[in-house]
């Protein structure tokens, strides 16, 4: 491997080309991301990082004069993948995020939406992904606001070492009282894509947030309720996107909502229909402010929740079964679905668990596959505020690329077939992936 380095002098083997550096992608068959029908015989020409056309392998523009041609006749082409929800230092760990990291972007994964977690290590992973120190998909990643209560959470105890939770800039309490013009100038001096609104919030300081993020140029990503906001509540506030579908369920909470520990029961027989018209209203209003879900439809079926205690296990099956229902509706009722995970596969699996969300969304909700990738890649982008740079694949949109060997629209298992992934023109073939697993194993 080339080794190029910055201004710095810092290598930066995993950095995107430079202009100039023109390759034509050949033969391809494309699933853009658009909404377009896959198109055989498809010519990808990029030019350093961005995608300069895209074109039938005829025409005329697929011939560049001294270009690098890569043949992929016979090779399913789709956007970068995108897991729109990651935590990567929760503790900070960075040896295991980097791993993390090195995984995913060599599974397709070209970005990344983390949220909220300690920005100090989150930030300098996004700048060492951004300029190609490491091998990692872009990292798009949210400063979070909260309650004064929720501080009391460990986690955000593990995410504020040497600090005081609450009073750092990437993790701020929050009350009436606030200088909101301030929390969030400082939220966004951490240089994060977006607020993340977690819990312990009325509904009025929700929507003032809301509007202060916006007069601000930042997006807003919510918790689907933030207790006592109920997910009504929030999706009025004019969030961007919201998280988590199971919280959804407390649009009909049989008490009130309260605090973020203190859950009410939802009446469960009425909402796993998928049928609830409480809901129904909810979707329609999500649909029309452009609201995406952030499902994590699969994350109480993964490993994650798997037990030896018959009570999680029996609750575990339970949300599990809500989640099937209310993304089902939510899909039905067209809300843009975004393909967040929340949590990750065991270090010696070979592939992340954004592949078991994905087959969850086809299998288990019976959402069409290339609904499901529409989702993952044009859908994910546009969740992390970067739909005008990349998620689907058209020019002057940056190359990143996922190529499989087999179709993963005939079967979402197909997306194992990774042989490839481009991300900002750099290319990270699986076989290295394999290569350095096989080197760490000996």
């Amino acid at each position: 491997m080339s080794l190029t380095t910055d201004r710095s002098g810092a290598a930066t083997p995993y950095a995107p080309p430079q202009t100039g550096a023109v390759v034509v992608y050949r033969g391809a068959t494309l699933f853009d991301g658009t909404g377009s029908p896959p198109r055989p015989g498809t010519s990808i020409v990029v030019d350093g990082s961005v995608i300069r056309a895209v074109v039938d392998d005829t025409d005329a523009a697929a011939c560049v004069e001294g270009a690098e041609v890569v043949d992929l006749a016979g090779r399913f082409v789709t956007p970068g993948l995108v897991d729109s929800h990651q935590h990567l230092a929760t503790p900070p760990d960075r040896p295991a995020a980097e791993a993390v990291l090195r995984r995913l972007v060599h599974s397709g994964v070209t970005a990344v939406r983390d949220m909220a977690d300690d920005l100090r290590q989150i930030g300098d992973l996004a700048r060492a992904a951004r300029v190609g120190e490491i091998p990692a998909p872009d990292i798009h990643y949210a400063a979070l606001m909260a309650g004064p209560g929720f501080f009391e959470d460990p986690r955000t105890h593990q995410v504020t070492q040497g600090a005081v939770p609450g009073e750092v800039p990437w993790m701020q309490a929050v009350t009436a009282a606030s200088d909101l013009p301030l929390a969030v100038a400082m939220a966004r001096g951490t240089s994060a894509a977006a607020i993340k609104v977690y819990a312990d919030l009325e509904a009025p300081l929700v929507a003032a947030i809301t509007a202060e993020a916006h007069r601000q140029g930042i997006p807003v990503w919510a918790h689907a309720a933030v207790f006592p906001a109920t997910p009504g509540e929030v999706v009025a506030a004019g969030v961007d996107s919201v998280s988590h579908v199971t919280l959804l369920a407390h649009e009909a909470a049989t008490a009130p909502l309260t605090s973020y520990k203190d859950k009410p029961p939802v009446d469960h027989a009425s909402l796993v229909t998928g049928e609830d018209e409480r809901l129904e209203k909810l979707f329609a209003r999500m649909r029309e402010q452009d609201v995406v879900l952030d499902a994590t439809a699969g994350l109480y079926a993964s490993r994650e929740f798997a037990g030896d205690d018959a009570k999680a296990a029996e609750q575990a099956a339970r949300n599990t079964e809500l989640a099937i229902a209310l993304t089902a509706q939510a899909h039905r009722a067209g809300v843009d679905l975004a393909t967040g995970t929340d949590y990750e596969t065991p270090p010696e699996e070979p592939f992340p668990a954004l592949y078991e969300e994905l087959a969850f969304l086809v299998r288990r909700c019976g959402i069409p596959a290339a609904d499901v990738l529409r989702s993952a890649t044009f859908v994910g982008a546009r969740s992390a505020g970067v739909g005008h740079l990349t998620g689907s694949v058209e020019p002057g949109k940056l190359a990143d690329l996922a190529v499989f060997a087999r179709d993963p629209l005939a079967d979402i298992d197909h997306l194992r077939t990774i042989t490839l992934t481009v991300k900002r023109g750099h290319r990270f073939p699986r076989a290295a992936y394999t290569d350095d697993r096989t080197r760490e194993n000996r």
